[in-house]
């Protein structure tokens, strides 16, 4: 059941990717922004209360911290999103497995605490060949900066896997982690519709028109049920099985991009992407050979992985 939960997540991040990238030419990332967390907070909140659960916390700072990098991290990615080809930007931000692995061996190297696996050591250095394949066409097209603002989103996403996991750990639920992170979508969104040049006609906010209002409405919708679906998945599954499922929101990417808008890859950006593919794998396997079944929810992080 795990299994269904994970790719039921990933169908619907990979919708919302999509939803961001069509919302684009109407709206500002800043109102994107905006609206998801509004939409989002709205519907968790029910939720929430539904479920009889607190939003009291004795980790105010932890949350606020958590948020803030999280919003950047999603900033980015859909800002990436909208100038790259979609299954580009959904790959270079699933490198946050490499990110992570990356962290833990710089902690090892100055701790002088741990030996490096050198499987992961390989799996590090031939990600990075396979962002250069991948990128290639982006950068032909001098979408470089798009690329990059993926990349970050990756690596600030990584940040917060390890913030999570100390919320968690200090008995935070990932309802409250989720309000909180949501909650400051809609104050970034606020502060970032104040900045001038943020939408296509330079507007700070925009009136909706029906298909725009539709769009805000199911990006905020499909990420929180994506959410709840992904947080299902890790609490009860294995955890490499569920890490690597979710990898499939690549594929559901790709698809979503050559059916609304036609994109074609060569030979080698389809295989850079590959190359990624199975070292995030490999990353996975060795960031946490050593999580216990059952022990999922404590170990990794749903939330961060929404991006």
């Amino acid at each position: 059941m795990a299994a269904l939960w994970i790719l039921v997540a990933s169908f619907l991040f990979s919708l919302m990717g999509a939803a961001v990238k069509l919302a684009s030419g109407e709206y500002s990332v800043a109102e994107i922004v905006f609206y998801r967390g509004l939409v989002g907070i709205i519907l968790l909140y029910f939720f929430i209360r539904h479920q009889g659960g607190k939003l009291r916390t004795e980790h105010l700072a932890g949350h606020i911290g958590r948020g803030a990098i999280g919003v950047v991290s999603l900033w980015m990615w859909f800002y990436a999103a909208t100038k790259l080809p979609l299954a580009t930007a959904v790959t270079l931000n699933y490198m946050s497995p490499i990110w992570t692995a990356v962290a833990l061996i710089g902690f090892a190297w100055w701790r002088g605490k741990e030996r490096v696996a050198p499987p992961l050591l390989l799996a590090i250095g031939v990600s990075f060949g396979g962002v250069i394949l991948a990128l290639r066409p982006a950068f032909e097209a001098q979408q470089w900066f798009g690329a990059l603002m993926a990349l970050l989103s990756g690596m600030l996403a990584a940040i917060a896997y390890t913030m999570v996991r100390r919320l968690s750990r200090a008995g935070e639920p990932e309802y409250r982690v989720v309000f909180y992170f949501l909650a400051l979508n809609i104050a970034a969104g606020l502060a970032g519709g104040l900045l001038p040049g943020g939408s296509p006609d330079s507007a700070a906010w925009h009136a909706h028109s029906a298909r725009g209002a539709a769009l805000l409405l199911f990006i905020g919708a499909s990420g929180v049920f994506a959410q709840m679906a992904l947080t299902r998945a890790w609490r009860t599954g294995k955890v490499l099985v569920v890490a690597n499922l979710q990898y499939t929101g690549i594929v559901f990417s790709s698809l979503w991009g050559m059916l609304l808008w036609g994109d074609r890859f060569s030979w080698y950006v389809w295989l850079g992407m590959a190359v990624i593919l199975v070292s995030g794998i490999a990353a996975t396997f060795y960031n946490t050979q050593s999580t216990p079944r059952g022990a999922a929810v404590s170990k990794t992080d749903p939330i961060a992985s929404e991006l």
